[in-house]
């Protein structure tokens, strides 16, 4: 799969209660008074993030990634709480795409690993099947929001704190193959994987650079010609797990680092 680099940060406030608001101004929310939603035994435990602003971009990264500008999530939405799993996809879908699916190929991998080798195509497809099981409307989140929820109200270099090697498997420390989901150290939202283990899609078109970019969160779409890519994979370098790090990718293609992770409107 052929890829291209992007960038941002964030900032939060208040969704149910107004501790998380407080908390934001202080240093970050607290992962522990976020609620978690799970609508079925096979759909992924989400996180109801608060709403809130975060400058999006850098200045310092990639020309895709510029320039740097002030965006507002208006409406509150869940998130994966980690990428979905091959586990999950076979509930719901009846097979298994990846390519780290079991034997010499995976080793300590399966149904616990992350899906991958998975299109943006394939994922509408499997979101279909789940809103039909669960009576729900799930979705990609937007790009916007996948920043927002991968700074989580900070301004680290990767999603999360400490380093690199705390968050995300990488190229370094893989061993060449994705891992079972949440073990790395979780971010400020108690999202794991967001950096590393592999890339993932959001549901927005591919821009060359963030001029005219919506500023509340929402899709930003396009031709639909090419699709945003997020978070770098068990095969990424260092640059490719930055928070701000975008690359780009044909909907219909699909790759063995290439997986996702689910979103939610909430009312």
């Amino acid at each position: 799969m052929k890829y291209v680099p992007l960038v941002f940060a964030a900032g939060i406030s208040l969704i149910h209660t107004l501790a998380i608001a407080d908390e934001t101004m202080t240093g970050g929310p607290d992962s522990s008074k976020l609620k978690e939603v799970q609508d079925c035994s096979a759909c992924s435990v989400m996180i109801a993030l608060p709403v809130g602003s975060f400058d999006m971009g850098s200045n310092n990264g990639e020309a895709n990634e510029k320039p740097v500008h002030r965006v507002t999530i208006a409406q509150s939405f869940a998130i994966g709480k980690t990428e979905v799993t091959q586990g999950q996809w076979k509930a719901i879908m009846g097979n298994n795409p990846s390519h780290f699916s079991g034997g010499l190929l995976a080793r300590n991998c399966g149904e616990d690993c992350p899906v991958e080798n998975v299109s943006w195509d394939d994922v509408q497809e499997f979101i279909k099947k789940l809103d039909a099981k669960t009576g729900k409307q799930y979705r990609l989140p937007s790009e916007a929001e996948w920043e927002y929820a991968c700074r989580a109200g900070g301004q680290q270099k990767y999603c999360g704190k400490g380093t690199l090697d705390n968050v995300a498997w990488d190229f370094r420390n893989s061993g060449d193959m994705t891992h079972p989901v949440a073990q790395k150290q979780a971010n400020a939202f108690g999202l794991y994987d967001m950096s590393g283990n592999v890339w993932e899609w959001v549901e927005d078109s591919w821009h060359d650079n963030y001029n005219g970019a919506p500023t509340d969160g929402s899709v930003w779409q396009g031709d639909g010609m090419k699709r945003v890519l997020r978070g770098g994979s068990w095969n990424s370098k260092p640059q490719g797990t930055l928070a701000t790090y975008r690359i780009m990718g044909k909907p219909a293609e699909g790759d063995h680092d290439v997986g996702f992770r689910l979103a939610k409107t909430l009312p």
